[in-house]
């Protein structure tokens, strides 16, 4: 199993575009590099291929939403520092995630 999307996150989440058109979606799982700013707020995903596709509002050089593949998070590896899951995050709407972050 990924360290990044366990059982219980791949079974809770909307397929890819069942949010789409919310002006709040639900966010399921937040990950995180833990020596710069990039988040990936996840909303939606599904397997595809041998890999899995992931939806969801990312923040890094911009902030956007866009896609992003499991296999990508997981290779990044930097000095020992990995793309990590916030154990602790709980579902919530995205206005609430932002606003944690001072975004919102």
């Amino acid at each position: 199993m990924s360290r990044l999307l366990t059982e219980e996150l791949r079974e809770a989440l909307p397929k890819l575009r069942e949010q789409e058109g919310s002006a709040d979606p639900t966010v399921f799982a937040k990950f995180f590099f833990p020596a710069s700013g990039w988040t990936w707020f996840v909303t939606e995903g599904e397997a595809e291929d041998a890999d899995f596709l992931f939806y969801g509002y990312v923040i890094g050089f911009e902030a956007e939403w866009g896609y992003f593949v499991l296999s990508e998070l997981e290779g990044v590896n930097i000095r020992g520092l990995m793309i990590e899951r916030d154990r602790y995050f709980e579902p919530g709407k995205l206005s609430a995630c932002l606003s944690d972050l001072g975004l919102g």
